[in-house]
């Protein structure tokens, strides 16, 4: 009889550079859900080698299905403090050994593009920017964003640099008639 184990999923993370400028953040991170005692022992493992064997964590307990007061991680168990007055964005991991990491904790539902940015501003060495920030700038990119599609969109349906609505699709092969002023008539 052969036993199989679940592959072990890598977190989606991504922290400033070893010896960096220090910043506000040591990064961000990524969850695919919002069940902390699926998605937080991947990312424990993933910091360990850098921050070393992380005991607790500190966060705010609304973006989270479950207030776990315990996770476990491996053969220990990792304590939870949830904190109603910390940002909803922010994870702050203590190991004994090397400190804390302070994390910008993207939304799981988030396009893969904005976590991206996200991932990118929050472990640029030097970072300057708290999670709030980091969370606002991205929403306004993402409206900026969603805006310049909806624009192109009505430009297209619209008729383009020409402001006349598309002539309907030809019935032979999906062609266009094209409409030609008098005189470029052949």
């Amino acid at each position: 009889m052969t036993s199989t184990t679940a592959p072990t999923r890598q977190a989606r993370l991504a922290l400033t550079p070893n010896n960096s400028p220090a910043g506000l953040l040591d990064g961000a991170w990524w969850p695919c859900s919002r069940d902390l005692a699926t998605e937080l022992p991947p990312l424990v493992e993933a910091l360990r080698d850098r921050f070393g064997r992380v005991t607790r964590i500190t966060a705010n307990p609304a973006p989270w299905s479950d207030p776990l007061h315990k996770v476990p991680v491996g053969g220990y168990a990792v304590h939870v403090g949830w904190f109603t007055d910390q940002a909803l964005d922010t994870m702050i991991l203590l190991s004994y050994s090397l400190g804390r990491c302070d994390l910008l904790v993207i939304p799981p539902e988030s396009e893969p593009a904005s976590a991206a940015r996200l991932m990118a501003a929050a472990s640029a060495p030097g970072n300057v920017h708290t999670t709030g920030i980091l969370m606002s700038r991205e929403d306004a990119v993402g409206r900026r964003l969603l805006e310049t599609r909806v624009g192109e969109d009505a430009w297209e349906t619209e008729g383009g640099a020409s402001g006349q609505p598309l002539p309907p699709p030809h019935p032979i092969v999906g062609a266009r008639m094209i409409h030609l002023p008098q005189g470029m008539r052949r």
